[in-house]
């Protein structure tokens, strides 16, 4: 007779997540590694007093909004590889609903967190109950059903039984190199609290081996031919290479055949900045370098990548007579982008097997390509350098200087954190990146808010490494809250506040479609109903200090230079709030160098928004579509 344990439901969920496992390579570490949770009457006698009963099994830590807790996990679970995460409890209503928008980004991101949203009762003793919707036509909706088109998996467990196969499958999809993202379990309060006789070995420790597939013969064959046949190949370097850690496959690769490496938002670092066949980000927000490569490849290599509008410059980046794609990634979704040849493969298994199949043809592009991207490359690095360039240091530095403030500060051990705003652009044209995960740009679903939690998760599963969270003001005022976190907890994230009085980056874009930047500056209302009047009395410093962090204000680049410093050496959390150029001068890096698809107004009469649409439609002309 099988033996059984007498547990709740909440009970059985928290010892089974302490019990699950990954492994990969070799190397085996836990899945689940602490949750989060706000209680609210939806899952404090359940999932909360569960937390208590095993509280030695499964970490337990205290957030302030359900988003930001969400955007935490997500930042544990990327600086771990995707090999390990963090659960999230909310209570019913309005904590279940915070749960989307980091939902989302999760599943964009392909980037494993289990949530664990509270539900309205299953045996509906009194109906409606706090915080319920009511959907007249359907009497099986909750608001958590919000959350199914931002999971990658859903179930509500609305019997005890039903909890076994839900959380193998929820175990199954948080582990799966393809389908990972957000993983929700909605629980009735009532079920939470039900008992139910387990059997054991339910509660046995489980090992979910994630798996490197190699590629096809055949499609490795074609691969390899395609490569032979190519002059001007390029390849492309997305968030794919990172999970895999196919880092040093990548740079094999490359110093092998002499291939340039462009790499997305979420692919930079794949190389060292340094590093020969490096030449910066690609797209939208590309270099140069990249850019002109891109424009004239014959073969592009997307290893790991999406292909966004900001990667493929809306359709107008790769533009070279007779180009072709070969994409290798794990998703065959992907895989199949840009009606490419899908090279089906984990990215570190796939080129490996490449650099293996080319040594034997002894394959090598040519000189003259290796001296075009290298000079370029060059260059390129002396536009940077004189951005960085701070020739006063005693005034006001623009956001360039301060990036390269930092830029001269860091090593290899830091990470730098951003989402959301001017700077993802400036970073992705300028930053050197010194490691594989110092560069960490979420930017499938740019996040404003998601810098200062994800800074706290990554610092939880990277504690020796300095995390700096990159910052707008725009960004801060969003979602501040987790700074109490941090202070509660002791985690030494470093703040880096950037005050520009406004959305900066949507004010360039705005200026640039005609919209003239309305409503994208903090200041004032004017007699026009324009926010054009003096700049707000907002003071973001003395709010991060007044939430317990340590605040180091620079007036100047010197100013800068100094907290930076003293900010790098702090063991608590601290924040440098610098103020810089006005938003009309806000960014000074070199200008967007492929276009982006913003739609323009069709008709207007307001002379800015005619000349952009003229502009808008001489670049849509030059969209292509790949067939």
């Amino acid at each position: 007779m099988t033996s059984t344990t007498r547990l709740t439901v909440a009970q059985a969920l928290v010892r089974f997540l302490a019990a699950q496992y990954t492994e990969r390579d070799g190397v085996r570490q836990r899945l689940i590694g602490a949750t989060w949770g706000i209680f609210g009457h939806g899952n404090v006698a359940g999932v909360g007093q569960a937390l208590i009963e095993y509280a030695d099994e499964m970490p337990y830590h205290q957030g302030r909004n359900e988003q930001a807790m969400v955007h935490a996990a997500v930042g544990y679970a990327r600086q771990s590889n995707r090999l390990s995460t963090h659960a999230v409890t909310t209570s019913i209503g309005p904590g279940a609903t915070n749960l989307v928008t980091g939902a989302a980004l999760a599943t964009v991101n392909h980037l494993p967190v289990l949530l664990l949203p509270g539900d309205v009762f299953a045996t509906r003793p009194a109906d409606p109950v706090l915080q319920q919707l009511e959907v007249p036509y359907a009497g099986d909706v909750s608001v958590n059903d919000s959350l199914r088109p931002v999971s990658k998996y859903f179930d509500r467990i609305t019997r005890p039984e039903a909890l076994v196969p839900s959380a193998l499958n929820a175990m199954r999809v948080l582990t799966d190199p393809v389908e990972t993202g957000a993983v929700t379990l909605a629980l009735p309060q009532d079920v939470q609290a039900e008992a139910h006789d387990w059997p054991d070995e339910f509660f046995a420790e489980r090992t979910w081996v994630v798996r490197r597939p190699g590629a096809d013969p055949t499609e490795l064959a074609e691969a390899v031919r395609a490569i032979r046949d190519a002059r001007r190949p390029l390849v492309i370097a997305g968030g794919g290479v990172h999970h895999s850690r196919a880092e040093e496959a990548l740079a094999e690769f490359a110093e092998s055949t002499g291939i340039p490496v462009a790499s997305t938002q979420a692919g930079k670092g794949s190389l060292r900045y340094d590093h020969p066949q490096d030449v910066g980000g690609v797209g939208h927000t590309g270099t140069a370098t990249a850019d002109e490569l891109a424009r004239t490849a014959d073969l592009v290599i997307g290893v790991g990548t999406r292909y966004t509008d900001f990667t493929t410059a809306s359709g107008t980046l790769f533009t070279g007579r007779g180009v072709r794609f070969l994409n290798l990634n794990i998703a065959s979704f992907d895989g199949h982008k840009l009606a490419g040849m899908p090279l089906i493969a984990d990215a570190r298994s796939g080129l490996q097997e490449l650099t293996a199949a080319l040594d034997t043809h002894a394959f090598r592009v040519g000189a003259s390509y290796v001296t075009e991207y290298t000079e370029d490359k060059e260059r390129w690095e002396q536009r940077v350098d004189a951005c960085y360039e701070a020739d006063e240091p005693d005034v006001r530095p623009t956001q360039p200087q301060v990036l390269g403030a930092l830029d001269a500060l860091v090593d290899e051990s830091d990470v730098i954190i951003n989402a959301a705003g001017s700077l993802p652009g400036d970073l992705h044209k300028m930053w050197r990146a010194r490691s594989r995960d110092q560069y960490h740009l979420e930017y499938g679903y740019s996040c404003m808010g998601y810098e200062i939690p994800a800074a706290i998760g990554v610092k939880m599963a990277a504690p020796e490494r300095p995390v700096w969270a990159l910052v707008g003001d725009g960004t801060y005022l969003m979602m501040p809250t987790e700074i109490v976190t941090a202070v509660q907890e002791g985690i030494a994230i470093k703040v880096l506040l950037v005050q520009n009085h406004g959305y900066a980056s949507i004010g360039g874009l705005s200026e640039s479609v005609g919209g003239e930047r309305f409503g994208t500056a903090y200041r004032f209302q004017s007699d026009d109903g324009t926010y054009t009047g003096a700049p707000l009395p907002v003071d973001l410093a003395a709010n991060a200090a007044s939430l317990g962090m340590r605040v180091l204000r620079a007036k100047t680049v010197s100013d800068l230079r100094d907290a930076l410093a003293e900010a790098r050496a702090a063991d608590t959390p601290t924040c440098v709030y610098v103020e810089t150029e006005t938003a009309d001068t806000v960014s000074g890096p070199p200008p967007a160098q492929a276009w982006w698809d913003v739609p323009v107004a069709e008709t207007a009469t307001r002379p800015s928004a005619v000349k952009a649409r003229e502009l808008y439609e001489r670049h849509v002309s030059t969209r292509r579509r790949h067939l």
